[in-house]
């Protein structure tokens, strides 16, 4: 064990560990152990790297400059630099996140998710040039790993560069399952079926028609997605700690978000005022609402496929792939998981957007202390709803039949199909025609040839897939 300090006292830590004494603090401030994003990690490294690529040309180009004052400038050492780029270079690709032990649900607004990486630099640096850990004298976690850095800047940058990834993934997978369901919606455009008002059999439509529907609604969500780069873009890199940019060299300010830029092949642009964008989160709660959004669609469409595919229905429209045994008790049963699996997604997305909501709100005058619990439900969120998009075009969409048959005889067998024609035949005469379905049990052309109220071909011509669904009706209709 390795004794470290700091100026409340000291701590033993592990001879081989790459963390130190603020990392320990926080795990015994902070009990609970929730796993902290390993992306979050990731973005912390490259943000870490673009600052230290940063600092090496700001200090080349000060030499320059100044080529008889370098050493008034008391800039670290070119071996230094390199060896805290090749470790935020290891951290940007996942290494040594098993020494990153700070819990995600915390206190202090990323203090000691910053320390911790801090600390993993420092120390993986001393590990690479054959120096003890923990020796801060030669390589130290906020001399040299923190350079020009605070946490109010590192920490929502590295966050908005995790959510951008992320963003980019969860654009892919609504767009994937998006175009699933236009194949759908060509392939069956024809397809008749009863649809349901207030769970209520009412009018005659297509499964085409309620593919489109879908279809549109993830389109919109798509589209939604897309604009969230626009509301995250802008970053307070630099801004040090309220975005003001105090103890940092305007050079290193000016230049610091464009090689964040070159690294990441993200839209990432300095804010026009860092002070905003330090203090105030409402631009984390707008993308989460469109999130929301999503998770709205994402139940709603999914819950139409289970009611449609359900037992509770004599004979059932829908057959969905039958992904796992049901139950341990009940032989043969099988239950729809995927369906239940996006619903609890989309109540844990409703759960984070209040969260988000709230503590966006709880900001404080230049500084929000909830950023690290905020980014965690964002984080969170976003990969859930990745993976129901996923698992809802692999597992639910993809293995989808539609039994046509049987739902066009449900058409024709269900007294909605009589709405189709009120222009003909009028409410009144309609409703008997009703009554006399439900009372025989029996398809509307069975109805008719015992009523007589249209004649057979006129019948059968109104009631053809062609004209159940084009838009509206003509005067011609009436007269053919």
């Amino acid at each position: 064990m390795r004794i470290e300090k700091d100026f409340l006292g000291e701590k033993r830590i592990p001879d081989n560990a790459l963390y130190g004494i603020h990392s320990v603090r926080a795990t015994e401030n902070f009990p609970y152990k929730s796993s902290f994003s390993l992306n979050w990690y990731k973005a912390l490294g490259i943000v870490k790297l673009a600052v230290y690529n940063t600092y090496k040309k700001f200090k080349q180009a000060a030499i320059n400059k100044y080529p008889d004052k370098g050493e008034q400038f008391n800039f670290i050492s070119d071996k230094i630099i390199n060896l805290l780029i090749d470790a935020a270079s290891d951290i940007s690709v996942g290494k040594y996140f098993e020494h990153f032990i700070v819990p995600a649900v915390q206190g202090g607004a990323g203090t000691s998710i910053n320390m911790n990486v801090n600390e993993i630099i420092a120390n993986a640096s001393l590990k690479k040039s054959e120096n003890l850990l923990g020796n801060y004298s030669l390589i130290h976690p906020i001399e040299h790993a923190n350079i020009f850095q605070s946490t109010n800047d590192i920490i929502p940058t590295s966050l908005k560069v995790t959510v951008l990834g992320l963003l980019i993934d969860l654009e892919t997978e609504i767009n994937n399952l998006r175009s699933k369901l236009e194949q759908l919606e060509k392939e069956h455009r024809n397809s008749l079926r009863v649809a349901y008002t207030q769970m209520q059999e009412a009018v005659p439509s297509s499964y085409g028609r309620l593919f489109s529907t879908y279809n549109d609604a993830f389109s919109r969500d798509w589209w939604r997605v897309s604009k969230c780069f626009e509301r995250i873009k802008q970053v307070n890199l630099g801004g040090t700690a309220i975005g003001s940019g105090i103890t940092a060299p305007r050079f290193y300010i000016m230049e610091v978000v464009q090689e964040l830029q070159r690294i990441t092949d993200l839209p990432v642009s300095r804010a026009e005022n860092a002070e905003d964008n330090t203090a105030n989160l409402d631009a984390y709660v707008e993308i989460h609402g469109i999130l929301k959004a999503h998770a709205v669609n994402l139940e709603k469409i999914a819950s139409d496929i289970r009611l449609l595919s359900s037992d509770i229905l004599s004979e059932n429209d829908f057959e969905i792939p039958k992904m796992q045994t049901g139950s341990s008790v009940m032989p043969g049963k099988v239950n729809p998981v995927i369906v239940e699996y996006l619903i609890s997604i989309a109540h844990k997305v409703y759960a984070n957007d209040s969260l988000i909501t709230s503590l966006s709100a709880q900001g404080a005058l230049d500084l929000n202390p909830y950023l690290p619990v905020i980014g965690h439900a964002l984080i969170e969120s976003l990969n859930l709803l990745i993976a129901a998009n996923s698992s809802f075009r692999n597992k639910l969409v993809i293995g989808l039949k539609v039994k046509t048959q049987t739902a066009k005889e449900k058409l024709y067998k269900s007294p909605a199909i009589v709405t189709a024609l009120l222009p003909y035949i009028g409410y009144n005469q309609a409703a008997i025609l009703s009554n006399e379905m439900k009372k025989h049990n029996i398809d509307i052309f069975a109805a008719n040839n015992r009523l007589q109220l249209m004649e057979h071909e006129k019948l059968k011509l109104v009631l053809s897939v062609e004209n159940l669904l084009k838009t509206g009706f003509s005067l011609n209709d009436l007269l053919a």
